[in-house]
């Protein structure tokens, strides 16, 4: 009889009885989870890991150290002047102008860097040639450099008599020593971040979408607005925020080639510095607050609408 029955099940019913065995297989294999947990978890998966709170702990520590006490310590340095001392220092003709200045050149930076990295980082994912390797390490030089290094070699290639400034001086065209040499600078610094977040959505990127698509009838734009964009889209909006957020603060790269005239090349690192070689540590830290405040803003609002670009073909 017991042959019989296995001898029916296998020969007969073979493919609906083996899969019948795996789904018990698996609702017991779930059963026994729910019952006797991995260790370094519980059962409403309030510890995921062992040694949590250790490792809590220790984060919360040193986020207090690097970023918690100092930006604390400026708020308060910022607020021993009186309401009209803040206001005139941070409302200055000079200190409008660096913000200008700074917001202006991070974003048009930026967004070139986005347009450079998508185009850099879809030749290295998508085409293989003998220098791909040494290209791909290139990518990654600008984070390798000591910005100030970067700042004197942009300086001498850029400068009227150097060797890429003097073949544009004919032409009328001035890089170093003007706003045009402060977005050059912040293009190689911010390079690195968009390529490398666009690098790895491109490589898992699945070709046979972009097969389908073709046997559908689209063309090559249609395949790229229709199917690669959306999923490269929040990693592009990434890049783009991490080399604006890196533009904003730079100063070892800038501060060569940009002049450091005020009112006209004067970022606002730049004119913190300034303030604080003149031991106005307390106009030096409102200029700092505020910047500080504002790019924190944008940083939040950029971080928003990835997050509902990111959301919304999940929910289309």
């Amino acid at each position: 009889m017991r042959r019989w029955l296995i001898r029916i099940l296998l020969g007969v019913y073979g493919a609906e009885a083996l899969s019948g065995l795996a789904l018990l297989g698996v609702v017991l294999r779930a059963r026994f989870r729910r019952r006797y947990p991995p260790r370094g978890a519980t059962l409403h998966g309030k510890r995921v890991l062992p040694g949590f709170r250790v490792a809590l702990g220790w984060t919360v520590f040193y986020l207090l150290l690097i970023v918690l006490i100092p930006v604390s310590a400026l708020c308060l340095k910022a607020a021993s002047l009186s309401w009209r001392q803040f206001w005139s220092a941070v409302t200055s003709a000079r200190a409008l102008a660096a913000y200008r200045l700074s917001f202006g050149v991070s974003l048009a930076a930026s967004l070139i860097d986005g347009v450079i990295g998508l185009l850099l980082a879809w030749v290295l994912v998508r085409y293989r040639f003998p220098v791909r390797r040494l290209l791909d390490g290139l990518v990654d030089l600008p984070l390798a450099l000591p910005t100030a290094v970067s700042g004197i070699v942009l300086t001498t290639l850029y400068a009227p008599h150097g060797w890429i400034g003097r073949r544009l001086q004919p032409l009328g065209i001035k890089v170093a020593y003007t706003p045009l040499g402060i977005v050059v600078a912040l293009i190689f610094i911010g390079l690195p971040f968009a390529v490398r977040t666009i690098q790895p959505v491109l490589q898992d990127l699945d070709p046979e979408i972009e097969d389908a698509a073709l046997s559908l009838g689209a063309n090559l734009w249609q395949r790229f607005y229709l199917v690669i964009l959306p999923e490269l889209l929040p990693a592009w909006l990434t890049g783009v925020t991490l080399a604006f957020a890196r533009g904003l603060g730079e100063y070892g790269s800038v501060v060569f080639i940009a002049g450091n005239m005020p009112m006209r090349t004067e970022i606002t690192p730049l004119l913190i510095m300034t303030r604080l070689d003149q031991y106005d540590y307390a106009g030096a830290s409102a200029l700092a607050a505020v910047f500080l405040a504002v790019s924190l803003g944008l940083l939040l609002g950029m971080n928003a609408m990835q997050r509902r670009k990111s959301v919304l073909p999940i929910l289309m």
